[in-house]
């Protein structure tokens, strides 16, 4: 038995402002139904005596101490550009059109 309608799917397309053909409607409504079997089938398994856990895998994080150490100044950084212009590495514009 299917858990969502076609109708519905339709009212949600249209609260969400998207155009569904009918095709697309029977299909997302399909494939609803397919998503909320599998949740239910997750829900089955039985988790009796399991941990809850945040990652399958036991991790460790190791932090290292935050030390602060010697940064390379503007002028070093841009000591190999190509081109530089008011302390900053001037590149090709990629977006809006021509340069100025």
């Amino acid at each position: 038995m299917a858990e969502i309608s076609r109708d519905e799917v339709a009212h949600l397309a249209k609260l969400s402002r998207l155009a569904l053909s009918e095709e697309e409607l029977a299909q997302f409504a399909e494939q609803i139904d397919d998503i909320i079997d599998n949740v239910k089938a997750v829900q089955k398994v039985d988790v009796e005596g399991v941990e809850p856990m945040s990652h399958p895998h036991n991790i460790k994080t190791t932090m290292r101490e935050d030390v602060v150490e010697k940064t390379l100044g503007a002028e070093q950084a841009l000591d190999q550009a190509p081109e530089v212009q008011d302390q900053r590495f001037v590149v090709p514009r990629i977006l809006g059109g021509e340069a100025e």
